[in-house]
């Protein structure tokens, strides 16, 4: 039997080989059984075209999978919300059922639900497979509409974006405006779009789009898993945000929620037709001890081929250029990877691993390329599961990145624990560049989740209540001088150390005050931090301004120097001066985190040539105090045989240098 590339690549894999292989011969079985010898998993998925509402040429077909139901009726404003003879489903097969109706009965905007009797009891639904539903302001319940527009959007640019290396300002549509009150699709496109085009991102990581019932989900407790979210506006609305975004060269990734459900069953999925078991596991299984929501059963095929068909949903319909799939470690451990370290190859390959999950991601990732080839797929895996970001063919899942959950907690634990001078720089070297050699990965010092309420961002565990007082460019505050200094310096060796993409939450790029915290009953409703305060950054005269220019220059110098595609290579690590410098690519990065001593004629081993300062966190532009000339030329010297470049490194600062 031949080896996988898998194994090959890392022999500690030996002596799960036939783990490796087996999980590896299970997918493959099970596209096969998809496919029925056609190969393409594109043309062999398509439930959402099937299933749900369609409008035909001479009539509506409506579809559901039902499978412990005994009757259904379509109700809705056509029928008074009544149960009538004529809009009750047919049974035709395999738990299916159908109804077809002149195209007069059902008219754009119209609401309507299910009724499914199961014998023992019955209940209005969401159909599965909606893909509008909306919210009655009054009674606050949920609906699926008819959605029929009179005409169909018309894309105007490619919608296959190729990225190389992604840099990715994650985003929600709803707190992206400064409103107290929920953001949409077209502001966002009017009013951040431009932002994150300025800055230099490539990639849009959209999260909140499949729809949920409660706001404060952050739009993680889905309940229509085809329906774009329409408390921020219409479907066309959203592929209008896309289109633009490609039109500006920036690909789109949907944040996918396929690791779990709402629970609500008014809502959602849950106990559909009656039973526990239809699309999740059953009993305590299939309840998320955590998360109090339910586990799907990716061992059914019918399961598999709703989640598959929602990918290629969002990818066709919406032009999404890939997916970040929320909760892998969830998903692919029975576990859930609560409470576990993950501290060996062993937890990777015994009895707690899900293979029926791993299988459905390998497909989910297999389907996503057929369709897009260039598309993104990011793993957020917090285990390192081995080839989650390998090739299928090598014995991988196939997922193209996977993010680098650890870089954020080292960096968070570093700020919250230990003094400035105890950092250790072999230590937070190591840390930032420690990934497998056969993955692609995403590092990023912060996200969505270091800025919830009952954790900190980073500026805020810098600067604390100074954030309040000490902003204006005209103050002198050692506090704020220290806290922007590093979000700096953090934020410049996250990129120049990422493996091969990068990540930030939108407002974190120019220290966005305070946390995140949507409107619930324990704020009193409240939207004032759900929104993003971005006259703060548009207000010249205060510092967020020179932190979002600082952000701009960082990532600006990393895409024109295509630095990412180059493996950092370590020069020095040393200590006790709190120095870090190493090269990528063209550039040399030098880090000084001492807090108190700058270095004269620092040396250090270059390649012979003259340099010049190409990017410097100590720029007045950026708030810093201009302790280096920039313009500058430094010529390496000859010391006993070998070239050394000496520099002026501040404390508190670094610079990135190319040779002229």
């Amino acid at each position: 039997m031949t080896s996988l590339n898998l194994i090959k690549n890392d022999p500690w894999l030996e002596p799960f080989s036939t783990t490796i292989r087996r999980r590896f011969d299970k997918t493959k079985a099970k596209f096969a059984d998809i496919t029925k010898g056609t190969k393409s998993l594109s043309t062999s998925i398509n439930a959402h075209l099937f299933f749900g509402l369609h409008r035909k040429k001479q009539s509506w077909v409506f579809r559901e999978w039902a499978p412990n139901a005994t009757s259904l009726y379509l109700i809705g404003d056509f029928s008074d919300w009544e149960t009538q003879e004529k809009y009750k489903l047919q049974k035709i097969d395999n738990g299916n059922w159908e109804l077809e109706l002149p195209l007069k009965e059902l008219k754009h905007g119209m609401l309507y639900k299910l009724l499914i009797n199961w014998g023992t009891g019955s209940k209005e639904r969401i159909p599965a497979y909606a893909r509008r539903v909306v919210q009655d302001d009054q009674t606050k319940l949920f609906s699926a509409q008819v959605w029929d527009p009179s005409s169909n959007y018309q894309w105007k640019n490619e919608s296959k974006i190729k990225v190389e290396n992604p840099l990715i300002y994650e985003a929600h549509i709803g707190m992206a405006t400064s409103e107290l009150k929920v953001g949409t699709y077209n502001e966002f496109r009017k009013n951040v779009l431009p932002r994150i085009a300025y800055l230099g991102y490539n990639t849009i990581q959209l999260m909140a789009i499949q729809e949920h019932p409660y706001y404060g989900s952050f739009g993680y407790q889905v309940s229509n898993f085809f329906a774009p979210s329409s408390r921020f506006g219409t479907p066309e609305e959203l592929k209008q945000l896309i289109d633009e975004a490609h039109g500006l060269g920036i690909a789109v990734v949907l944040d996918i929620v396929h690791s779990h459900a709402v629970k609500n069953e008014n809502e959602g999925l849950a106990k559909f037709d009656g039973t526990d078991y239809q699309y999740f596991h059953a009993g305590e299984k299939g309840n998320h001890p955590v998360w109090d929501s339910r586990c799907f059963n990716y061992g059914k095929d019918e399961v598999i081929n709703f989640l598959l068909s929602n990918c290629k949903y969002w990818l066709e319909e919406f032009h999404f250029d890939g997916f970040r799939f929320d909760g892998v470690t969830s998903m692919i451990y029975n576990h859930h990877g609560l409470g576990i370290d993950f501290v060996n190859y062993d937890m990777y390959f015994n009895q707690d691993v899900d293979e029926d999950a791993l299988t459905y991601l390998t497909l989910a990732n297999i389907l996503t390329h057929e369709i897009n080839p260039n598309a993104i797929n990011i793993a957020e895996d917090v285990s390192g599961m081995a080839g989650i970001a390998s090739p299928f063919e090598d014995g991988g899942f196939g997922f193209d990145y996977r993010m680098s959950m650890g870089v954020a907690d080292y960096w968070i634990k570093t700020i919250k624990e230990k003094k400035d001078e105890e950092w250790d720089m072999g230590e937070l070297y190591h840390q930032l560049i420690n990934k497998r050699d056969d993955e692609r990965t995403i590092s990023y010092p912060e996200s969505h989740d270091q800025a919830m309420v009952g954790d900190k961002t980073i500026i805020f565990r810098l600067v604390d209540s100074h954030i309040y007082t000490s902003m204006q460019i005209t103050d002198n505050d050692l506090v704020v001088e220290r806290g922007m200094a590093l979000h700096k310096m953090i934020r410049l060796i996250t990129i120049a150390t990422s493996g091969d993409g990068y990540l930030n939450f939108m407002g974190n790029e120019f220290g966005h005050p305070e946390w995140i915290d949507f409107p619930r009953e324990g704020n009193n409703w409240s939207y004032a931090y759900a929104r993003r305060q971005w006259q703060l950054v548009d207000n010249k005269k205060l510092k967020y301004s020179q932190l979002n220019e600082f952000d701009r220059e960082m990532i600006t110098l990393i895409r024109k120097y295509s630095s990412l595609q180059f493996k950092p290579y370590g020069i020095t690590q040393n200590t006790p001066d709190g120095v870090v410098i190493f090269k990528r690519g063209e550039l040399v990065f030098t880090f000084n985190f001492n807090p108190t001593n700058s270095f004269t004629d620092y040396g250090f081993e270059a390649d012979a040539g003259k340099y010049q300062i190409v990017l410097n966190t100590d720029n007045k532009l950026f708030g810093g105090l201009n302790r280096n000339d920039d313009s500058l030329i430094h010529e390496t010297v000859n010391e006993n045989g070998v070239e050394r470049l000496k520099l002026y490194l501040p404390s508190r600062t670094a610079m990135v240098l190319k040779s002229k």
